[in-house]
């Protein structure tokens, strides 16, 4: 068997005319792109702060991860929740770690920001279906989805492969996405291990997730910007010391 670094291998290339070692390298590359592409999650690499969040799942149920735009709150929790659905725990986690396949929620305000928010960063471009497992979820972990009604491409649910490889058979975890909107009676039911709320959910809503993964010592993480001021959901996750902090910094 020869390698792609065989001397033989090299030196065929080599002995190519320029326009089709040229055309070669190109393809080569493109495929390159696509691979990688397609397990982005391999590639996650957290910066401080997220890697503090998602050292704290070891060792607490609910998490809160609160910051500005654009500073990869939705990042994190996508590759958090895309690393439990599928299993593939890297060596340098310290999280919490699910031995088989979970039962998720990921959810937004309205089925329009769950698509484009959580959606998104799991799956890939919402509108391009041809890009799906592009997101935090590698391609080769996705088995199949459903879509949802009334919200143009919003997913319902997906099906996503957990653990295999070798002569194991890969398990089945099952992601579903909600929206705060549909109320509180959209939220009963399930027996969960997880729920993601990407922005501030509503204090009945916060609650009722909670209670689905009671049953399981589920987690739950809100990512959020905080836009509402001192709400009762982000009063759950502060001291007095940390209040009485941030009332110091607005009267600055």
């Amino acid at each position: 068997m020869l390698s792609a670094t065989s001397p033989t291998i090299n030196s065929r290339l080599l002995s190519l005319p320029p326009e089709t070692l040229s055309m070669f390298i190109k393809r080569a590359e493109a495929e390159l792109a696509t691979r990688k592409s397609r397990n982005r999650l391999a590639e996650y690499r957290p910066y401080t702060k997220q890697r503090v969040f998602h050292a704290a799942g070891a060792i607490h149920r609910e998490r809160l991860f609160m910051a500005g735009n654009q500073l990869g709150k939705t990042v994190a929790g996508g590759n958090e929740w895309a690393t439990h659905l599928t299993g593939r725990y890297p060596d340098w986690w310290d999280g919490r770690v699910f031995e088989g396949p979970v039962r998720f929620w990921a959810a937004g305000v309205t089925g329009e920001s769950t698509r484009d928010n959580p959606q998104r960063i799991l799956m890939g471009p919402p509108q391009q279906e041809e890009a799906w497992g592009t997101g935090a979820i590698p391609f080769d972990a996705i088995k199949g989805w459903e879509r949802a009604r009334g919200v143009p491409d919003l997913l319902d649910s997906v099906i996503v492969k957990f653990g295999g490889g070798g002569d194991v058979q890969a398990k089945e975890s099952v992601l579903s996405f909600k929206a705060y909107e549909k109320g509180r009676r959209k939220w009963q039911g399930e027996t969960l291990d997880g729920v993601w709320f990407d922005e501030e959910p509503p204090l009945d809503i916060y609650t009722e997730g909670l209670t689905r993964t009671n049953a399981r010592n589920g987690i739950v993480m809100v990512t959020f910007t905080p836009l509402e001021g001192m709400s009762d959901v982000v009063g759950l996750f502060l001291t007095d010391a940390d209040i009485a902090e941030m009332q110091k910094g607005e009267a600055r």
